[in-house]
């Protein structure tokens, strides 16, 4: 629980949540921008293509990120609007992931730039952990999982699977890799990442 972090370590606590907004706010702007790109007006539209988090992740996510450490988002897209079909699909689906890909290693070029001085210690660990979850988000996401993005690449490149697309269970593996801890697999990949080219 994020709220139990809050007494111990309530700087990491702070840092946590703004870079998850960021992170968030900026993944989901990803897609707008991809479905623009492919002829689609609807996130301009519904007035999506904005910086302010709440229009793109509500109230309920928020709150659930400062007391768990769990947030989602959204970016209202047509499809049908796409002028490269499939392939456009495939590309806002994309877009998201490859957004925080896109801000972790700016991340990490600027601790490589910035590791061996002590005066920017603090910089530093803003930067480390905005990589690290930027990694683990960019992972998250491209699984093969609905409604993940990673499902929504997959299924352009085999339709067969769009048949479990809105089946029940589909998303209630989410949960169960949630509730067995099987997620943490992720950051441990996130972190080895980092690691590595760090």
């Amino acid at each position: 629980m994020l709220l139990q972090q809050l007494s111990t370590d309530p700087i990491y606590v702070l840092r946590f949540i703004v870079i998850i907004i960021i992170s968030i706010t900026l993944h989901e702007l990803g897609h707008g921008a991809a479905a623009i790109s492919q002829g689609d007006s609807t996130p301009n539209d519904t007035g999506h293509m904005t910086l302010n988090p709440v229009i793109h992740m509500g109230w309920v996510s928020l709150i659930a990120l400062c007391f768990v450490g769990i947030a989602w988002g959204s970016m209202p897209v047509n499809p049908r609007k796409f002028k490269d079909g499939a392939i456009g699909k495939i590309l806002v689906a994309a877009a998201g992931p490859m957004t925080n890909i896109a801000i972790a290693m700016f991340c990490i070029v600027v601790i490589n730039l910035l590791h061996s001085s002590t005066r920017h210690l603090i910089s530093l660990d803003f930067f480390r952990l905005a990589a690290l979850i930027n990694i683990g988000l960019g992972l998250f996401n491209l699984l093969p999982i609905p409604p993940l993005d990673g499902f929504t690449v997959l299924s352009e490149f085999f339709p067969s699977f769009k048949c479990i697309q809105n089946h029940q269970g589909a998303t209630f593996v989410l949960v169960i890799l949630f509730v067995t801890g099987s997620f943490q697999l992720i950051w441990v990949a996130a972190d080895f990442i980092l690691a590595a080219l760090t």
